[in-house]
């Protein structure tokens, strides 16, 4: 038998955290026993259109062996007032995060606010994480050796197309924001988009379908399984069981 493949344990993992899962309450997105993190996607105009920076963690912890944009949890450090609000300890966080793992120095007004995405309630390990967009940064990159293997500059699309193929690790929340950029043509586009449309909130529910474990967002209407609203066949989902993944969003 084959030894399984990085994108086959990620697969695993997820499939496997699903059993936890429980239908969403109000409080969960704003939960404060859940740890939270800042994650920084970098952007630069290429020749070829849009390129992002992703780096390869190593072949351990909860993400082995995934592409994944710089970041990582909040810290005591990156609080500036006791009443400072999650989102902007995270900006503080994503900066000094971006600075440890890729040696890049980012001035905090230059992130632009792109989502936060909250786990599946009752799963083990729930982070809830801030996603920010920024111009790539000056400086030579320079990976930390504990937190990253590789990295690449990549279009979005690109990094789609070999997650498709399996030789290229990702998880939800980065599949869906790769998704989202792909979308744009260059920098200012992405900045500009992530302004105008203010903050996403990606309040994750787990299903299973015939496939595979599905992932559902507000939109959908399987989202709210007590919701009284007729269905009306509008979707916001991902289905995760089989490569390619699929993305469903409708309205």
């Amino acid at each position: 038998m084959p030894e399984p493949t990085p994108a086959d344990r990620a697969l695993q993992a997820l499939s496997d955290s699903m059993g936890g899962a429980r239908t969403r309450r109000p409080e969960d997105a704003t939960d404060p026993s859940v740890p939270v993190a800042a994650t920084v996607v970098l952007l630069r105009d290429a020749a070829e259109g849009l390129e992002v920076l992703m780096i390869e963690r190593p072949d351990r912890g909860s993400f082995a062996g995934a592409w994944v944009f710089p970041g990582g949890k909040l810290e005591a450090e990156d609080r500036r007032a006791v009443d400072e609000p999650e989102e902007a300890v995270a900006r503080i966080a994503g900066v000094r995060e971006t600075r440890e793992e890729t040696a890049l120095a980012l001035d905090p007004e230059s992130l632009v606010t792109l989502s936060c995405w909250d786990p599946p309630p009752g799963l083990a390990l729930r982070i809830r994480t801030w996603f920010f967009v920024a111009p790539a940064a000056a400086g030579v990159l320079a990976l930390s050796a504990d937190e990253a293997v590789a990295a690449e500059w990549v279009r979005p699309a690109d990094a789609l197309a070999r997650h498709g193929r399996g030789t290229f690790t990702l998880y939800p929340p980065t599949w869906v924001t790769l998704q989202g950029l792909a979308g744009h043509a260059d920098t200012a586009s992405v900045l500009g988009g992530a302004r105008l449309g203010g903050v996403q909130h990606f309040e994750t529910v787990a299903r299973r379908g015939g496939e595979g474990p599905v992932l559902l967002w507000r939109g959908d209407d399987e989202w709210d399984p007590d919701a009284a609203a007729a269905a009306s066949g509008s979707r916001h989902r991902l289905e995760i069981g089989a490569l390619p993944w699929r993305y469903e969003r409708t309205g």
